[in-house]
């Protein structure tokens, strides 16, 4: 009899688990929201249904985990622990690609009660990042060195015939997340001291990476570092750094939004009308709308006439008379409605993924610099990047549980040799490689 798997969420990255998991001859349910995502997702494939799924069902939750070997879940974080507890009760193995909740956490002992593995943070970042870096942490290790410094970089990009706006970047779905994570202050540890960033300043603490292969990006830091020295036992390390790859001239740009107040969900605006200018002169600044908005900010901001913001600015129509393009929201919503608009990928073009870590190695005779990176590009008219590094690795793991080969029980991050290694060979089977280096 095939074993069972029902994936909870038809979002843009479920596309190539499904493809994965169907093509290994496993039965493949696909519970949405939306049933025609779903039934756009299941109907090239024979062993797999599209079912309508509305979060707050209790009883079709029940079921669907009930009837189900492992259920996957790709619902809004908020959802997994629901998911995982039903999990627990009947027994049924889970897997997500979203970060470990501390009320996941919290789940470790009773999923190893029922004998069960529910694995976590199995994408691109979390995921990927975990496993690439871990195997150098682990043979290190072996080879008798200790790990000194590790700073680990990520970014989703256009490829670089795709970089064709101003901005240098695009969005692959709704730009909310990515704007409201803009707002996120940040720790990390340098040459053994703790550095801290507000939010409001998070843009003004970049720095250029050059990556083999990739080119030269601009790195700000990812929210809290230090939470990842215990996770991955790095005693003896003295920088930990987590940063998230833009294109060049990204920060600066992000900085003076930031300023703006452009990230803020506190004040929602009914009935919106009138244009982007308007909105910015009087809803953000508080000032008349007849005033000149570029001089505005150049005062502001001391910027010069000439200033590249100020033309990216001009480009996402915040000087002529562009039409606010909804109704009701915060600056938030404005500037979310705006790019979705100005900066969507177009039909055929590809994303590009850049995952890029550094360590240095003390060895007792040597001190060894090495590098691990990914490269991805997204498949033209066909699968992203972006949803190919997050949901493969994910839909791997399934296929690793049932075949065996992922045994241990409790709430896991794949950290543990016997789950990133197979993980890691089959993604290298499907071109998603990491190229090693050893200086």
């Amino acid at each position: 009899m095939s074993k069972k798997v029902t994936i909870f969420g038809a979002g843009l990255v479920v596309k190539p688990m499904v493809d994965y998991l169907a093509g290994k001859g496993y039965e493949v349910t696909i519970a949405s929201r939306t049933l025609s995502k779903a039934e756009k997702l299941a109907e090239p494939h024979s062993n797999v249904v599209a079912k309508q799924f509305l979060s707050d069902d209790e009883v079709a939750l029940n079921k669907f985990v009930k009837n189900s070997d492992i259920v996957v879940s790709l619902l809004p974080a908020t959802m997994h622990v629901k998911v995982a507890e039903k999990c627990i009760e009947f027994k049924t193995n889970m897997v997500t690609a979203s970060y470990i909740s501390p009320a996941m956490r919290e789940l470790d002992q009773q999923a190893k009660d029922a004998g069960i593995i529910i694995l976590n943070e199995i994408g691109v970042d979390p995921g990927i990042d975990h496993m690439s870096a871990m195997k150098i942490f682990h043979h290190v290790e072996k080879e008798g060195g200790k790990i000194i410094s590790f700073m680990s970089y990520c970014g989703g990009l256009p490829a670089p015939e795709a970089n064709t706006n101003p901005l240098g970047y695009k969005f692959s779905w709704a730009p909310k997340g990515v704007l409201k994570a803009a707002g996120n202050g940040a720790k990390y540890m340098k040459d053994g001291k703790i550095i801290e960033i507000e939010g409001k300043n998070l843009f003004n603490n970049y720095w250029f990476v050059d990556v083999e292969d990739a080119g030269t990006f601009e790195a700000y830091p990812n929210r809290n570092s230090l939470d990842y020295i215990d996770l991955y036992n790095l005693k003896d390390v003295k920088t930990m750094y987590r940063g998230t790859f833009r294109n060049i001239s990204h920060c600066n740009t992000w900085y003076i939004m930031s300023q703006m107040g452009f990230y803020k969900e506190e004040e929602i605006f009914d009935n919106l009308s009138g244009t982007v200018k308007e909105f910015i002169l009087t809803k953000m600044f508080k000032t008349d709308k007849d005033k000149c908005l570029k001089t505005l900010l150049m005062e502001k901001y001391n910027l010069p006439a000439e200033s590249v913001i100020l033309k990216k600015f001009e480009w996402l129509g915040f000087f002529d008379e562009t039409p606010i393009p909804i109704t009701k929201g915060g600056a938030v919503d404005v500037l979310t409605a705006i790019m979705l608009e100005k900066m969507p990928y177009e039909k055929g073009e590809r994303d590009l993924l850049v995952l890029h870590h550094q360590f240095i190695a003390e060895y007792p005779n040597k001190t060894q610099k090495i590098t691990s990176t990914m490269i991805d590009y997204g498949i033209p008219n066909g699968d992203t990047s972006m949803a190919r590094t997050v949901s493969l690795p994910a839909a791997i793991a399934v296929h690793m549980i049932f075949q065996g080969k992922i045994t241990v029980q409790g709430v896991y991050m794949p950290i543990l040799p016997n789950i990133y290694n197979p993980v890691l060979k089959e993604l290298d089977n499907l071109n998603i490689k990491i190229i090693e280096r050893f200086y």
